[in-house]
């Protein structure tokens, strides 16, 4: 059996095209319940922090306890993420508002706040499905040889609530894989023995993803054969990759190249333009393990 684990946001969904009303949803909750500032302050704050990034987006990282978990152009929430908190972090005010109402959180406050205004403020959106989701994920539940996984770092609920709208078959959801959980007292038992990927002078990933780890294992416990469509690198892709697990980028519009050319190089690394690649892919890889 080979199991195709497909990422949920921003590779079966458009999230580039639901960040727009995420960030004004986050903006208005923080102006008015959570910051007491005005709207229109905010507002100009966060564009200027955004233009910051992407100026130079090796410099800034979306961060969990104090360690780099993903880059801030990886991704479209990514990038909204991070803003977010570079935004909260840089501003004293800002960061004592945070501090003071997320302080018994147990971990970093603007972490959690940051955490908590993605996830309500997703969990309520209609969610926009990329072009050939329903055909690729129908194709994938028919084979005879292929199981589909859709992973999350989520609980799974917003998922499974959002691919019923497909009417496509029941897909079990891979979920609570916290990609962003970094273990800094755990070294990923590969072959290399690193707990970093050096992708290039610039981006540098840590490996040290335990929960994530842990749960590609189980899903191989069973002699199946793993592999792993996403559209980021640091959070789904560059584990597996190091595991020896396939990984299927698909490049979004924003995708930046160095994620792109890393994992065009590399021996088990395959570069998609739409999910309509998918099933050929797939198909190949089956053929290769003579099933």
């Amino acid at each position: 059996m080979l199991k195709v684990v497909l990422d949920y946001d921003g590779t079966l969904t458009a999230e580039e095209r639901q960040v727009p009303e995420v960030t004004r949803r986050s903006l208005i909750e923080l102006a008015g319940h959570i910051l007491r500032v005005p709207l229109e302050e905010l507002e100009a704050a966060y564009a200027a922090t955004v233009a910051r990034l992407r100026a130079e987006p090796h410099k800034y990282h979306w961060e969990v306890n104090g360690l780099r978990v993903s880059y801030c152009d990886e991704g479209a929430f990514i990038l909204n993420t991070v803003a977010l908190q570079t935004m909260l972090k840089e501003n004293p005010t800002y960061l004592e508002a945070v501090t003071s109402r997320f302080v018994d959180s147990g971990q970093d406050p603007v972490a959690t706040c940051t955490h908590r205004l993605f996830h309500s403020h997703t969990a309520s959106l209609e969610v926009e499905f990329r072009e050939k989701a329903y055909e690729v994920l129908r194709w994938l539940a028919a084979h005879p040889d292929v199981e589909s996984l859709v992973l999350t770092n989520s609980l799974g609920d917003k998922v499974e609530r959002n691919l019923e709208r497909l009417d496509v078959p029941p897909i079990r959801i891979l979920g609570d894989t916290r990609q962003y959980a970094l273990d800094p007292g755990w070294t990923p038992p590969l072959g290399s023995g690193e707990q970093f990927l050096t992708v290039d002078d610039l981006h540098t990933v840590d490996l040290r993803r335990r929960v994530y780890y842990d749960a590609l294992i189980r899903e191989s416990a069973d002699g199946s054969s793993l592999v792993v469509v996403a559209d980021t690198l640091s959070l789904p892709g560059a584990l597996p990759l190091e595991m020896g697990i396939p990984f299927a980028l698909l490049c979004a519009s924003y995708t930046p190249d160095w994620c792109a050319a890393y994992v065009e190089q590399h021996a088990l690394g395959t570069v998609m333009d739409s999910l309509a690649a998918l099933p050929p892919w797939v198909e190949r890889l089956l053929l290769k393990k003579g099933m």
